[in-house]
Parts: structure tokens; sequence; C-alpha cells
């Protein structure tokens, strides 16, 4: 099979993949609205397993394909089966089960079978539902969680690698989109055409992965909790304020990244896909080439790009998200790479931000004090980084910012909202601007590899800015210069 036959074939086979042009739904996709739906169907049938729930869910989906069957088995098998159909059919959550699992993009870039969590990403059921019935699965029947990786990730990483292999590497995942609302998400909108492994997928297979693994892992004597309240523990989290997610020690939604590389990155991630793509092949019935070189070198610089763009990086909030306005005048391009990172506070806002919600309010404020006090184009800062876990865009990578006067041009300027004159930030809003956002930088070609890195009173006679507590702990950072 040559290479435009090879990819051909990808698109042509991916499951869950749909372009589809039908009219939009009305019920509200967050993840609360799921979890709340699901809660239902307990509360309808006492005592249900969890393991059986969620291959109902499967079964109305309609994800009984080929590899699901080959690891999982078939949806329509299960005990229950009839009754637990009966229950979700008499549920006024039926239309939300039946809309919102199956993952589709019509032609008009518009994302479904994707929910908006409580941390603003937004996450794809299916991945995630098969990476839990996975770890479901294992635990009942007391056997390693077989199929956990090509199941959540792998068949969607390495078709999507194959099917764009033409493309640049940073074109062959994603995209990520945005919300109509946030407050009353019904359509979420992609920021250019769809890959097979959009940020979407990507996020619910890292949780998919994440919380079937929690599941498999449960002792022996320990019954699995009910679905319902084992997502509520992931992304319906409380943060606490002076800590933020430093004292949380269970699994949570906004540390997806950093679990998931620990579970994942063990592996050896290019044979794990190789023989996941094997098995698409196998069960197809399909001819697989194993010799042909160049699918190894989409798996190859497919994974590299995947590793740095969603392990390496932070996630990042895009403006859209936020609510940002729209910039007031034409932005000026960087030249780049910047040789300089700035580090800032906030100031005001004074307390960290621990929620999606109130970081974005901040970031509103912020650019609306920019836009309309400061009398600038946008809010000054290029990033932002919050006590909830994220980093939130501001004028981004690539545009010249307005938050270090007489060195805009040369450096980034990154500010973590707070005051921090007399207390630090929590450790891991620090850890993403010293090491995840920093080395994304460099990898990505905005910052120089000898880069510089300065508190803002150094270079600005006026201020005390990072605050006194956070210019000392900076100067203790790699790259920090007097």
């Amino acid at each position: 099979m040559t290479l435009f036959g090879l990819s051909f074939f990808v698109l042509a086979s991916s499951f869950f993949f749909t372009v589809y042009s039908g009219p939009t739904g009305v019920h509200l996709r967050n993840m609360e609205s799921f979890i709340q739906a699901v809660q239902q169907v307990e509360d309808s049938n006492p005592g249900l397993c969890p393991l059986a729930l969620v291959r109902a869910l499967r079964k109305i989906a309609g994800h009984d394909d080929e590899m699901t069957i080959h690891f999982l088995g078939a949806s329509y098998s299960i005990a229950y089966a009839e009754v637990l159909e009966k229950a979700i059919l008499n549920a006024s959550s039926f239309s939300f089960f039946d809309k919102a699992i199956h993952h589709i993009v019509t032609d008009y870039g518009e994302e479904r079978g994707v929910v908006l969590a409580p941390d603003g990403t937004t996450v794809a059921l299916a991945p995630l539902l098969l990476g839990i019935e996975t770890g479901l699965k294992a635990k009942v029947e007391g056997t390693p969680p077989v199929g956990m990786f090509p199941l959540t990730l792998g068949r969607r990483l390495g078709l999507s690698f194959l099917s764009l292999q033409d493309f640049p590497p940073s074109n062959r995942l994603g995209p990520n989109g945005c919300w109509d609302s946030v407050e009353r998400p019904k359509l979420f909108k992609l920021s250019r055409p769809a890959t097979l492994a959009t940020d979407a997928v990507i996020n619910g297979g890292m949780d998919g992965a994440i919380l079937g693994m929690d599941y498999s892992n449960l002792p022996a004597s320990e019954q699995p909790q009910a679905l319902s309240e084992f997502l509520k523990g992931y992304y319906s989290y409380v943060l606490h304020e002076g800590q933020g997610l430093d004292d949380i020690t269970s699994h949570v939604s906004p540390r997806r990244r950093e679990i998931s590389r620990s579970i994942l990155e063990p592996l050896n991630l290019y044979s794990q896909v190789m023989e996941t793509l094997a098995l698409v092949w196998k069960l197809e019935k399909t001819e697989w080439i194993a010799l042909d070189t160049g699918v190894g070198k989409a798996v190859k610089d497919g994974l590299q790009e995947f590793v740095n763009k969603f392990w390496v990086c932070p996630q990042i909030i895009p403006r859209c998200q936020w609510g940002a306005k729209a910039y007031q005048s034409t932005p000026i391009p960087l030249s780049l790479p910047v040789q300089f990172l700035y580090v800032h506070h906030t100031y005001e806002p004074s307390s960290p931000c621990l929620s999606f919600p109130n970081c974005s309010r901040n970031m509103r404020a912020m650019q609306r004090f920019h836009q309309e006090d400061r009398g600038w184009s946008d809010i000054g800062y290029s990033f932002v980084v919050g006590s909830d876990g994220y980093v939130y865009e501001g004028r981004g990578w690539n545009y010249l910012g307005t938050h270090t006067r007489g060195h805009n041009s040369i450096g980034y300027g990154v500010s973590i909202i707070g005051n921090y004159t007399a207390a630090l930030p929590s450790h891991h809003a620090m850890d993403l601007l010293r090491h995840r956002l920093v080395q994304c930088a460099v990898d990505g070609g905005g910052l120089a590899a000898n880069f510089t890195i300065q508190g803002h009173r150094q270079v600005v006679n006026y201020t005390s800015c990072p605050g006194d507590a956070f210019f000392s702990e900076i100067r203790s950072w790699e790259h920090f210069r007097e």
C-alpha cells in the first residue's frame, strides 16, 4: 500500500470522527450536566455497578467498533442491558446522552461529543468513557487494564499522524476551539480544520487513562465508587486560598498533563502507537506494511509534537475562552526569538485566582483597566498565570506586549495573578512559569535558549513589581541575571 493510499484509508476508517451538517442540539454541553445525567440513571437503579453503566452508555453512543470490541467485548452482550437502556430511555437525560457522547465534527467546524469542564478545558466524552470502562473491567476481572493506551489515545494519535503526514507536525494534532458561552455552553467551534486528534479528544484520552488507571488500581477489597461521584472528585474539586493546587494530593483535571505523563511516559510510546496501528489494520483486514519507513517517520514526528504540545507545554486558556475583547488596533509582530522573560505580579487583583470563572473575571478586569484607563490596545502581558493550574493567553507568543517599558520588543512579560509583596505564589503556579511555560517557549522558538529572566523592577525604576517575596524567589531561578 502506498503512503497516499494509507492516508486515504486512515481518513476513511475513523470510527468516531464523522463530518455531519445537521441541526445543532439545544442541551448545555458541560461536565456538570453530564454528571447530573449519570447520577439520574444511578438514582433510578440503586446498586448499579459502574461497569454496567459505562457499557450501556457505550451502546447508546454506538461505539462498538472492532478495536473496542477486541479489548472490551460487545456492549450489547452485557447483563442488565435491557434494564439500563430502559432506565436511560425513560430519563430526561436521554437526549443529552444520545447527542453528547458520540464524537463528530460538522462541516462548519463545530465539534460535538465534547463538554466544557469546570476548569475551562474541553473534554471529549468517548475516550474518557472508554478509559474508565477499561479500568473498571480490569478491576472487576482482576486483570491488567489491557487496551488502555490504544483505546484512549493510541488509535487517534496514530491515525492522525498518518492522515496528515504531508503537513507540518504542528498541524497533525488539534486544534482547540472556543464555546459560544462558558456560562451556557451549547456550541464548540474549532479554530481551524480538525485533525482526528483534536485537543478535546486528547484531553478526554488523558482523563480516561488517568481515571481508568485509578479504578483499576483500587484494592481488591474496595468496591468501585459510583461513576458520578468518581467524576465529581476529578472535575469538581475545591482549591483553597494560599495553597492552590499545592495541597491537592488526589487526581484532579488541572493536573491531567503531568499525571498522564507519569502514567504513559514509562511506556515506549512509539512501539505502542505502531502496535496499535498494526492492530487497526489487522482488525479491519487491511494490508499493513510494517517495513514502510514513511509510517515510522510519521509516527516519530507526530509523537514529538504530542509530547511537546501536551506534556512539556502547560495548558493555555485561549483569549476567546476567558472572554477577551478585541485588540483595539493592529497587533505588532515580535521578532522571534526574544532574549528576555520579564516576571510580574498583578498587584491588583491582589488575591490568587483559584478557579476558571475567577481567573477569567480577573483577566477581563485587567484587560478593561489596560484598555480603558491606560489607553493601551489590549491587556499588557504576554501571558498570565493563575493559581487554578492554568496559563491564560494575553498578547500571546507572536505579538508585542505593553508590560515592561522600554523592553517590550525584546522580551515576553508574564504575570502571576496576586500581590506577592509579602507572600509567594503557590509552588504549582511558579512551576508553570519557571519550567513549563519557559521550556515551551524555548522549544517553540519564541524564547532564545540562552534567555535571561529579570524582575520588572530591575529594568523599570518606579515599580516594586513582582513584589519583594516573589522577587527574592526568582533570584534563585536558572537564567536569572542581576
